[in-house]
This record gives C-alpha cells, sequence and structure tokens, in this order.
C-alpha cells in the first residue's frame, strides 16, 4: 500500500469534509451546502462514501477526492497537503535523498549485470557442457519452448567461470558479489556461487531481475536446491517465483495456487494452468500475501502431503490469518470507544497432493487430474480441522479441547452466518460435543453469533446527526471508476504519445481532450499533470517516468498505478482503443453521477417548497447533451487506424 493510499485509509473524507460542513445523510451520500461559494439555498455539495470523493453540483462544479477537498479549502498545493495528511493519520512521508538516488543508480546497474548473467547461464544450457542440465529439463518433460519462455540456464562446473566472464567485461569483483552471482571466502577471495547446477531467474511481480534459483545435478552437491544470498535486490520474504508470468492468468481467473517450488509452477504452466506462484519452499510471509490479495482473494495451497508439508501448511496459514483477516481499522463510536475488529478477508483453501507426488507429476500424468486436484481444496477450516484431528484420540477430553481451541477463533470470524453454523456443526459431530458446548466456551462475547461488519465509525460534530456510515477501504481501492483511472493513467504513462492520438479521435467525436479533469483521485492528478509537461517538453522516458520525472511522495502512487496494466501487450493496437474507451467511460460514469444527483437536489427542492432552479436543468441538459456524444462514440466503437502514425 502506498503511502497515499495508507491516508486514505485512515482518514475519513466524511468526517473531513465535515469539519467545516454540515452534512446530512442522503441514501448512501451526504450532502450539505458547499463551502466554496455562496450558497444559502439549495445543499448542492454531496459526499460520496463509496469512491471517497465529493462534488458540488452548483456554481463551482468542482470535485475531487479528500486531497483536492483539503487543497481547495487551505489554499495549499499537493506537497503541502500531502504531508498535512500524513501528519494527520500518522503516516511518515520519506522524501527522496541524494542518497535514494544513488540506490536507485545501483539497483539499475546491479539488475543490469543480472540480466547479463541470466543470458550468459542460457548460453551454457546450449553448450555441451549444459547437455547434462538440458538432459534433467527434458527428462522433467518440459519443452523447448518452456525452457526458453522461463530463462533456464546452465551454471557449468567450476569455481571461476562466471568470475573470470564479468570481470573480462569490465565489471569488478565488489558487482560480482553485490549481485549475488559469487560468494566469499573468509580470506576474502570469491568464487562462482551457483557450479553445475539447473538455473532458475526469479524476477519480481515488474519482471525485473532480482537473483536465481538453481538446482543441483549431482547427488553429491548440497544443498538440493540453492538460491541467490540475501541482496539489495533479492529477498527471498518478499518475492513469489513465476508471479511476473502468471500474474495476468490470477487476475483473469480471479484464483492463485501456491505451490512449493520452481518445477512445481513452470510444469502446470506449461499444461496451461498459469495461475500459480512459489514462495521457493518457504512459509507465506505477510509481504507475499499482501501481493497476491491485489490479483485476488480466492487462494488456494497446494501443499505435498508429507508431515512437513502439512506442517508447512499450517504455517502460511497462521501467517494468511494475520495478513488477511487482521487488516484492523480504529472504530470510535460516540462515547469515543477504541475497538478493533477483524474477520477473515480472503476465501482460503487447502488441497493436499497424493503421496509422494509433486504438481509437475500431477499434471504430467494426467493434466485434468490437477482441475479435480484444485476444485476439491477444502476450506481452511475443515482443513486445519482434519489436519489436528489426524490420527488423534478424539474420545480425549483434553485433545478435543485442543481441538476445538484452534478451530473456533477461525470459525468466529467468518461473516457468513451460514458457513459459521455449517463449521460449528461439522466441528461438533468431529469431535462428538454438543454445538452449545462449542458456543458457551468460544463463542464471541456479544449479544449476537453474527460479528459485527468490519467498518470504520465516522465521528461527527454533534450538530450533524448523521449516523455511522460503512467505509471500506478495499472497495474503495477496488471500486470501478477508480480502477479505471488506474488503468488509462497507467497507459498514458507507459505510451504517453499515444495521448496525441487519443485526443485528436476525441475532437473528432466532438468531445474535449484528455484533461487531469478527467480523474476524480488528486494523485491521479497530479501524475497526468507531470506527466502531460513531461511530453510536451519531449524528454519523456516512458518505462523510467514514474522514478525519473515524480516527486518522491508519488513515486509509491504511480508505481501502483503501473501495476494494473503490468500484463497489457504495448504493441497491440487494440491498446489504443482500449484507452479511449477507458476515457469515455470514465466520463460517462461521471456524468451520470452528476445527473443523478442534480436530479435528486431538484426533487428534494421540490419537496421542501422551494422554487425549481433553472440552472440545475440547464446542466443536465448540457450533460445530457455530452453523454449522447459520449454514447455515440462508444456505439460506433471507436478505433484507430494503424495508418494513424504517431504523428502529432
Amino acid at each position: 500500500m502506498s503511502s497515499i493510499d495508507e491516508i486514505k485509509a485512515r482518514l475519513d473524507i466524511v468526517e473531513i469534509v465535515s469539519e467545516n460542513v454540515q452534512l446530512r445523510r442522503s441514501g448512501k451520500s451526504y450532502s450539505g451546502f458547499c463551502p466554496f461559494h455562496d450558497n444559502t439555498r439549495t445543499p448542492a455539495f454531496v459526499v460520496f462514501p463509496d469512491t471517497g470523493t465529493w462534488r458540488c453540483f452548483g456554481q463551482c462544479s468542482e470535485g475531487g477526492d479528500i486531497f483536492k477537498y483539503v487543497m481547495k479549502r487551505d489554499g495549499g498545493d499537493f506537497a503541502e497537503t500531502l504531508k498535512i495528511l500524513a501528519d494527520r493519520a500518522g503516516v511518515e512521508l520519506k522524501p527522496e535523498t541524494p542518497k535514494d538516488k544513488a540506490r536507485k543508480e545501483e539497483f539499475e546497474y546491479l539488475r543490469t549485470l543480472l540480466e547479463e548473467a541470466v543470458a550468459y547461464y542460457r548460453h551454457h544450457l546450449k553448450t555441451d557442457n549444459g547437455k547434462v542440465a538440458l538432459d534433467y529439463l527434458h527428462k522433467r518433460e518440459l519443452t523447448d519452448e518452456t525452457i526458453a519462455t522461463f530463462e533456464l540456464g546452465y551454471a557449468p562446473a567450476g569455481y571461476d567461470n562466471i568470475r573470470k566472464h564479468f570481470l573480462e567485461k569490465g565489471y569488478k569483483e565488489k558487482d560480482l558479489v553485490d549481485a549475488g552471482l559469487v560468494s566469499q571466502r573468509d580470506d576474502g577471495g570469491i568464487y562462482d556461487r551457483f557450479r553445475n547446477r539447473v538455473i532458475f531467474p526469479i524476477r519480481d511481480q515488474r519482471g525485473k531481475m532480482a537473483g536465481f534459483g538453481a538446482r543441483a545435478l549431482s547427488d553429491e552437491d548440497m544443498p538440493k536446491y540453492l538460491n541467490s544470498p540475501q541482496t539489495v535486490l533479492f529477498d527471498k520474504s518478499n518475492l513469489l517465483y513465476g508471479l511476473d508470468k502468471t500474474r495476468k492468468a490470477i487476475r483473469s481467473q480471479d484464483q492463485v495456487v501456491i505451490v512449493e517450488g520452481y518445477l512445481d509452477v513452470i510444469a502446470p504452466f506449461q499444461a496451461g494452468y498459469q495461475n500459480l506462484v512459489s514462495p521457493m519452499g518457504t512459509a507465506l510471509t505477510e509481504h507475499q500475501l499482501r501481493m497476491l490479495k491485489r490479483l485476488s482473494r480466492r487462494i488456494v495451497m497446494a501443499l505435498d502431503a508429507d508431515a512437513a508439508g502439512a506442517k508447512a501448511t499450517l504455517r502460511g496459514l497462521q501467517v494468511a490469518r494475520k495478513t488477511l483477516d487482521r487488516e484492523t481499522d480504529l472504530q470510535f463510536n460516540a462515547r469515543g470507544l477504541l475497538q478493533q475488529e477483524g474477520r477473515l478477508k480472503a476465501d482460503i483453501r487447502v488441497t493436499t497432493l497424493p503421496d509422494g507426488m509433486d504438481p509437475d507429476n500431477v499434471v504430467n500424468e494426467n493434466p485434468e487430474a490437477w482441475v479435480e486436484l484444485i476444485n476439491a481444496a477444502k476450506p481452511i477450516v475443515i482443513h486445519v480441522l482434519e489436519t489436528l484431528s489426524a490420527g488423534k484420540d478424539l474420545g480425549d477430553p483434553k485433545i478435543k479441547t485442543d481441538i476445538a481451541s484452534q478451530v473456533m477463533p477461525l470459525i468466529n470470524d467468518i461473516p457468513s452466518a451460514i458457513e459459521r453454523d455449517t463449521f460449528i456443526q461439522q466441528l461438533a459431530r468431529k469431535l462428538k460435543v454438543d454445538e452449545g458446548a462449542l458456543l458457551a466456551e468460544y463463542a464471541p462475547h456479544t449479544n449476537s453469533r453474527r460479528p459485527k461488519r468490519r467498518r470504520r465509525k465516522v465521528v461527527q460534530p454533534e450538530q450533524n446527526d448523521l449516523g455511522e456510515e460503512d467505509i471500506n477501504v478495499e472497495e474503495l481501492a477496488n471500486h470501478p471508476l477508480v480502477r479505471l483511472e488506474k488503468y488509462a493513467l497507467g497507459i498514458i504513462i507507459r505510451q504517453p504519445e499515444l495521448l496525441y492520438r487519443i485526443d485528436r479521435a476525441l475532437l473528432n467525436a466532438g468531445l474535449p481532450h484528455t484533461s487531469e479533469n478527467d480523474f476524480q483521485i488528486t494523485s491521479h492528478q497530479e501524475i497526468f499533470k507531470i506527466t502531460k509537461e513531461a511530453i510536451d517538453q519531449d524528454y519523456i522516458e516512458p518505462l523510467n517516468f514514474a522514478v525519473e520525472y515524480l516527486p518522491m511522495p508519488l513515486v509509491e502512487q504511480a508505481d501502483t498505478v503501473l501495476s494494473e496494466t503490468d500484463d497489457v501487450n504495448l504493441n497491440d493496437e487494440r491498446v489504443l482503443t482500449e484507452l479511449l474507451r477507458a476515457l469515455l467511460r470514465i466520463r460517462e460514469t461521471n456524468l451520470r453521477q452528476s445527473i443523478n444527483q442534480i436530479r435528486f437536489l431538484m426533487e428534494d427542492s421540490q419537496e421542501s417548497g422551494k422554487l425549481r432552479n433553472a440552472n440545475y436543468e440547464e446542466t443536465i441538459l448540457e450533460n445530457n447533451q455530452v453523454l449522447l456524444k459520449i454514447n455515440k462514440a462508444l456505439n460506433n466503437n471507436m478505433s484507430f487506424s494503424t495508418t494513424n502514425g504517431n504523428n502529432r
């Protein structure tokens, strides 16, 4: 989560606006008199908690998010407002220093070295010495195409091969150490870290090189699997093998399968099952789960059936619960009492592999069996129950108590009352105890079995009778309009020259060119403005833009935006059409929201006996005319001719 997203997660727009605007609830939104112009007749200022935005439907006709509101209210720029809201939210902002810039340059230098190492290892896989590695991969039923896709290679035997190769290319020994390609002896000497091993390049989720994994080809070489050491680029706890290649499938299938090793990802991928990742033999970490949460909340853990696998599963589940169900918001009630409420935030299921088989064994033997295995994954509660009770004397009261004490907290956290009741019944039957005994001992101490919804109460001034508002930060971040903004902005950052073609198409449709006003999120507006300025000055490099041209507070947000378009093929001409349609959809959504809200305000005025507002009717007419143009453009399936080129 970026600093900007964290600020939005901790602060509530209704609470901020209520500091100087008296709001009243109107359905899912709040309305009041606009603080930015004289208006005492009609409450034309509206706050939308579901998107974290506000808009004035009166004289000023402006809108935005919490940042834009405070900027307009206090007269500050984005950087000043960011600091004010960060201080209020308790979020630490870290500005870029010369040291930070030097560190970024170091990262890029080492990544360049690692990319050259990938080419080095791939070359040696095709040599006579590399035949032993290639034969091993073919024996594991990998095709040459798959080997190329995952850039698999071979580290030749010997202690001085890669060292000599890169010293001759002008690199220094320190560079090789920093990149994790060599190891150091106690006397300070260095030697090749990977020798006579199959090499698996490991990239981060954006596809940038981080390090290597390596499998021994000789039984005498230990350990069997060896990874790069901890470096500034390689931190195994923050990486998931294969995610750079499988994230698109994970998102499209809305499911991720977690397996243990490199080949456990590669073999199913070759068979067409491409929504897998591997934590590379370690228990899942909080950071890894947070990465996956951005793609899907449907998680299946497919681990070995042996005892070690069962223990690893339980370790992973402990991390999963800590990460996914305890994203607590601070809830303040009218009495100022502080509460923390948590619940499971993902559908975590576990499947057990057949004895003695890995995922690659399963798909190579019978690809359809893999589908059956994943479909048979059991809910986390059932898996934990069966794992804990396996081989135990369930007639022993102490064992029953031990199992119930570990399973009931999971059940209590499930939002669905039907699911909770079902699991409690299954637990009671398994332990042969009365459901009432479980509820009496382990049910939450509330008047209801149903847990309270994990929402944040909004603190309002006493004169505002607003009640409580349900605000879900995750839903806000994944709101369709916000996702559309991220997609459109991500494409613009990556291919800024497309803006000229987009603007021509918009003008041909009788619509204004793209501007910052197309975005409601203030950080998106700021990123767009800086991007447009860089384009106008002809000095932007798309892929390096976020780092080179954005102020440090916006770099994290730009990275979040870019992650929405990681899997887009920018060479596909259809990207132009998709970008145009995204921008049109954003405008259409905003216009429909405006029209509906103005009609609501008109009805409210009439019910209160006030005169009809001609300005409202005129605004609706204007918005409908623009909406007709947008709908015509969308219905005509606006696209670009490849003959348009990139000329301005």
